[in-house]
Parts: C-alpha cells; sequence; structure tokens
C-alpha cells in the first residue's frame, strides 16, 4: 500500500545504483528548483489576486462617481425643462384669456348689431308700407337712398381696399423671409389713410386698426400660401364694419325720413 505520507512519484528515494553507490546529492538537486517554482507561482497567484481586487474596486469606485454625476446631471435638466413649460403654460393661458375676452366683446357687439339691423329692416318695411300714403316721404326717402347708396359704394371701396391691405400686412406678419420694416410701413400708411379718410373716420377704423395690428398674431401652417388663412381679429373687424356701413346707412335714412315727416 501506499503511504499518504510518502506518495509515490513525490517522495524522492535514493535511486540505488548498478554499482551499489548512493545517488541521493541528484535528488535533492531537483527537489529544490520544483520547491522554488511552487513558491513563486504561489506569491505571483496571491499578487495578482490582489491587483485584480484593486482594480474592481477602482473601477467599482469611478463607475459610481459618473454614475452620480450622470443623475445630478439629469434632475438638472429635467427641473429647468419643467420650469420652462410651466412658465410657458401661464404665458400661454394669459394669452387665450385676452384674446378670448377680445372675442366675447366682438361676438357680443356683432350681435348687438346685428339685433339693431333687424329692428332697422322692421321699420324700413313700415317705411315701404306706407309709402304709397305718403307720397313726400316717398320721394325724400328715394333721393336719401340714392345719397346713401352712393356713400355706401365708397364705404364698400374703402372696406375693399382696407381688407386687402391686411391680407398683405398679415402675410408679411407671419413670413419667415419678408423684412418686418415692410409690415410696419404698411401698418402705418394704413393708419394715415383710415384717419384722414371721411368715410374710414366715420367707420372709426384707425381704433379697429390699431387693435388688429396690436393683437392679431394668427397665421396659419408652414406651408400655408392661402393669405385669407392668416389672421382672426382682421376677420371679425372687417364683418363687423360692414355691418356697421348698413346700419349707419338706415340710420341715415331713418333720421331723414322722419325729420320730413315731423
Amino acid at each position: 500500500m501506499n503511504n499518504l505520507n510518502d506518495p509515490p512519484n513525490w517522495n524522492i528515494q535514493p535511486n540505488p545504483r548498478a554499482d551499489g553507490g548512493d545517488g541521493s546529492k541528484w535528488n535533492y538537486a531537483l527537489l529544490v528548483p520544483m520547491l522554488g517554482l511552487a513558491a513563486f507561482r504561489w506569491i505571483w497567484s496571491r499578487e495578482s489576486q490582489k491587483e485584480i481586487e484593486k482594480a474592481r474596486r477602482a473601477y467599482h469606485q469611478q463607475t459610481a462617481a459618473f454614475q452620480q454625476d450622470l443623475d445630478a446631471k439629469y434632475h438638472a435638466v429635467i427641473s429647468e425643462h419643467r420650469r420652462a413649460v410651466a412658465q410657458l403654460s401661464l404665458e400661454l393661458e394669459k394669452e387665450q384669456n385676452r384674446t378670448t375676452s377680445f372675442r366675447e366683446a366682438l361676438i357680443s357687439q356683432g350681435r348687438k348689431l346685428a339685433e339693431e339691423r333687424k329692428l332697422l329692416e322692421q321699420e324700413r318695411a313700415q317705411i315701404l308700407q306706407e309709402k304709397s300714403q305718403r307720397q313726400p316721404l316717398r320721394r325724400a326717402y328715394l333721393s336719401c337712398l340714392e345719397e346713401e347708396d352712393d356713400w355706401q359704394r365708397r364705404a364698400q371701396l374703402v372696406l375693399k381696399e382696407v381688407g386687402e391691405a391686411l391680407e398683405e400686412r398679415q402675410n408679411i406678419y407671419c413670413s419667415l423671409i419678408l423684412p418686418r420694416s415692410a409690415r410696419l410701413q404698411l401698418e402705418k400708411s394704413l393708419l394715415v389713410r383710415t384717419s384722414v379718410d371721411p368715410v374710414a373716420a366715420d367707420l372709426e377704423m384707425a381704433t379697429g386698426l390699431s387693435d388688429i395690428f396690436k393683437h392679431d398674431k394668427h397665421c396659419g401652417d408652414v406651408w400655408n400660401t392661402n393669405k385669407r388663412q392668416n389672421g382672426k381679429l382682421m376677420w371679425m373687424y372687417l364683418k363687423y364694419w360692414e355691418l356697421l356701413v348698413e346700419l349707419k346707412k338706415f340710420k341715415k335714412i331713418e333720421k331723414v325720413i322722419l325729420g320730413k315727416s315731423e
């Protein structure tokens, strides 16, 4: 049986010599390098393991620091974006409130004008019914109507020219390439024209134009080529002025007829 304390191939026994001599010095000469090699391998393995552990700790520390830096930057960016979104939402809400107020005021005024026009139409029908009984009033009415038709034609011409100018102004405002100076020059020209023109002054168009230039910022989409898709407030004012022309026409006729009948 093999001796556990003396396993084969490990115990180095003196090899007997054929001539009966002792070979132990050769066996011990082989043992010393083997022991040195084993010690070197053990020391090298231990030192390598230490270097690996050191490198692993350094890597984990660098990774943790990098992750902390990324987290801090991420939270800073998120906070900044949230503040920007909140500010934009507040500005949008204010703008929407202002637009809603203007729209409600114009709608209310338009309804009032529509009601007044309806009443005037009723009064006109009554006058036409009585014209056969009141011939002098009929002649006065026809004369006044002719005069007011002339005034109305001039008013329609002014409305047409102002409407075309407003379309061009809004097109310049919405354009990414047309100069701002061209829009300002057109606005100035419109204000001067409506201030000196008697018909435009009678319709108080200068005040409405100032309101449009200040608040009408609506534009169609980026690829829009239809000028009528730009602007919102300007179209409401143009409709309002049309109704006002009709209203003033019938009020003037009413004043003349009532004056003649007295």
